[in-house]
């Protein structure tokens, strides 16, 4: 039998009422053996990701690691977006470890966790692989994280994946979640977003909107 057609979004989209969004150890200490992708590239990425979870209101959990003895001060981009929203700094390498951590999730009771952070093979693997063994659906974005190497991140994605993990873009986390250009209460948030941050496809917009006064709605 034919299946029938609804316009509807599937239950596997993101909302942003339905996870709880984990940003893990963007700091100074973390970032300098970062190879995988390129610093500037990190922070735009971890900056369009906490400005489009600010925007929509997501569930948001902050957290570092041994930040005032080794690890130094999560990324401005970030702690901007959430302006007086407390760190929860671990001594774990593995977040989902933490009681303190855990207190905030379970206190949020969202069934989705979405992760970004670094390392991939240490800070991210650890709380993919233990939320999902949880029962908890668990995203990772994986241009919002970044590793030693290519191969040590390339390596930690797939295990994740073969775990259940699902992998989205930062990018792709702000327009899964707007999804429909009629939506005026956020439209102007999103394409902000996507301007500042959004790279080639952040300037398309403003050439669109300062040429001819386009709009996607």
């Amino acid at each position: 039998m034919t299946p029938q057609a609804k316009a509807a979004p599937g239950a596997r989209l993101l909302t942003p009422t339905d996870h709880t969004l984990v940003m893990i150890d963007f700091q100074s200490q973390m970032a300098f053996a970062t190879k995988s992708i390129d610093a500037s590239l990190l922070r735009t990425n971890a900056a369009l990701v906490a400005n489009a979870a600010a925007g929509f209101g997501v569930s948001t959990i902050l957290t570092t690691v041994a930040e005032k003895s080794f690890s130094g001060p999560m990324f401005s981009e970030i702690t901007d977006a959430f302006p007086g929203q407390p760190l929860l700094d671990r001594t774990s390498m593995n977040t989902w470890e933490d009681e303190a951590v855990i207190a905030q999730v379970n206190a949020l009771g969202k069934p989705r966790i979405v992760l970004a952070g670094l390392w991939t093979s240490v800070c991210i693997v650890g709380p993919a692989l233990s939320a999902i063994d949880q029962g908890f659906e668990v995203f990772v974005i994986t241009d919002a994280c970044g590793d030693i190497s290519d191969e040590a991140h390339e390596r930690a994605v797939t295990r994740m994946i073969q775990a259940g993990a699902q992998p989205i873009t930062s990018l792709q986390y702000l327009l899964e979640m707007q999804r429909d250009w009629a939506r005026g209460e956020t439209y102007e948030m999103t394409t902000g977003v996507a301007k500042k941050f959004g790279g080639a496809y952040g300037l398309g917009i403003t050439y669109a909107k300062t040429m001819f006064g386009a709009s996607e709605g």
